[in-house]
């Protein structure tokens, strides 16, 4: 397997939590097995990985329910169709999927906009899913845009996605590091979530924010005009976090070209 499975037991839920190798930008898909389906969150960037987590949910022996994708960044979205279920998203995620058009799988595949973009709306609030509540969540600002937090709260977990990195270096290219810090600060308001789900990076406890609230900190700091020295500095600063690719690929939204 090229990525890494992280299993924890929650009693009636079991969370199977896929990162993808530093190669493919530490994305994680989450899947969440309920008593008799299994609910996929985030889709993959590199459709190999995709289809490597579509195997290991077949393998656990329940059907896919649904795809669940809680932003839209590429890395995300592009494995929705190899899923073969119902894609679910905020309606603001799914416009803004479908206004980027065509994607490209890493390795060079086209990827049409038909085959990610979402066809079932997700209204916030609470839908009990296999008996199981899953309390869903806008959030604005931050990493993305608009963002989706789904809380389960009779588990105890957090699905941050996003809106949360572990031990991975960040992607800054929505330029909101104050919003992000915001968003950070209201996740962990709430003491009550002892498991909390990255979209990049492995499972973490609440301790993830203060690392969280440390990187926005000293990216606020350091974070001038010159994306190449700010790259050096944070890898220098965070010399064991995975994923420093990702401060390549903010660096062209924020500088150009010229800013990795």
């Amino acid at each position: 397997m090229n990525g890494t499975v992280t299993v924890i037991d929650k009693g009636a839920v079991r969370v199977h939590s896929y990162m993808a190798g530093d190669d493919s930008l530490n994305v994680t898909t989450q899947l969440i097995e309920t008593p008799a389906r299994v609910i996929a969150v985030d889709a993959q960037y590199a459709l190999a990985h995709a289809d490597e987590v579509v195997a290991y949910a077949r393998g656990l022996g329940k059907p896919l329910d649904r795809l669940i994708i809680t932003h839209a960044h590429p890395d995300h979205f592009h494995g929705a169709a190899r899923f073969g279920v119902p894609v679910h998203a905020l309606a603001a995620v799914r416009d803004r999927i479908a206004a980027q058009g065509d994607g490209q799988d890493p390795a060079g595949t086209l990827i049409p906009v038909a085959d990610m973009t979402p066809t079932v709306e997700i209204v916030p609030g609470t839908e009990v899913i296999d008996g199981v509540p899953f309390v869903f969540e806008d959030r604005h600002g931050g990493e993305a845009a608009d963002e989706l937090v789904i809380r389960l709260p009779e588990q105890g977990v957090l699905v941050a996605q996003d809106l949360v990195y572990h031990a991975t270096h960040l992607f800054l290219g929505n330029n909101d590091i104050a919003g992000w810090a915001k968003a950070v600060d209201a996740l962990a308001a709430d003491p009550s979530y002892d498991t909390v789900l990255a979209g990049h990076g492995l499972p973490a406890g609440p301790e993830v924010f203060d690392d969280m609230r440390r990187y926005l900190a000293d990216a606020a700091e350091l974070l001038g005009d010159d994306g190449a020295a700010y790259k050096r500095a944070m890898v220098e600063r965070y010399p064991a976090w995975g994923g420093p690719f990702l401060i390549d690929i903010g660096n062209q939204y924020l500088f150009g070209a010229t800013g990795a």
